[in-house]
């Protein structure tokens, strides 16, 4: 399978369906597990997979699903009450762009290692989703922020209290279990 494709062929068609079911299933248990205020997002991983497999599109409609789950299943609760547009923008843009920059980091970088392409989807991924997630915390969230933030200094609440050991730990699920996501890889394209 090439990252890019004009059309989508069959076993595109049914692996971007299998890891949509992979990301509901994924978001949904991730959000049982909470560090800090939020779950940790465990679907980047199947995101990552997304891009390396089916190419930008499958990642980037990987990303969008993993947002729709998140406004469905209430994890974004907390900001609805404050700004419902603003949260629904965020939480699909941060998926969304998280699997859309996959795609484009693994697309370029595939062309000299499959490896390193994989590693650096697999670490562009959590970056995005939390760095746009920061972004809407100033433009659309900042008032409520500092208000939770008591005192404290705004923006390193958001770096520690919002998304510090959230951050760490899904960038090192991401880092840790790309070799595996190059294993299935070099599987599905032996096959």
């Amino acid at each position: 399978m090439t990252t890019e494709k004009k059309t989508f062929d069959t076993k595109t068609i049914a692996l971007g369906a299998i890891l949509t079911a992979i990301v509901i299933v994924l978001q949904y248990l991730g959000s049982f597990i909470h560090l800090g205020p939020f779950s940790i997002s465990l679907v980047l991983l199947p995101i990552v997979i997304g891009a390396a497999m089916c190419g930008k599109a499958i990642s980037t409609w990987l990303g969008f699903v993993f947002g729709v789950v998140v406004l469905i299943s209430g994890d974004a609760a907390a900001f609805l009450s404050v700004n419902a547009i603003g949260t629904v923008i965020t939480v699909l843009a941060k998926g969304m762009l998280a699997g859309l920059v996959a795609g484009i980091v693994y697309g370029l970088l595939s062309k000299f290692n499959r490896y390193v392409a994989v590693v650096v989807a697999a670490i562009a991924c959590p970056i995005v989703n939390t760095g746009i997630f920061l972004i809407a915390c100033r433009v659309f969230f900042f008032e409520t922020i500092t208000e939770w933030a008591a005192g404290m200094d705004v923006v390193k609440f958001m770096f520690v209290g919002l998304v510090g050991l959230n951050f760490l730990v899904e960038l090192a699920i991401n880092v840790v279990l790309s070799p595996t996501i190059v294993k299935i890889i070099n599987i599905f394209k032996k096959n």
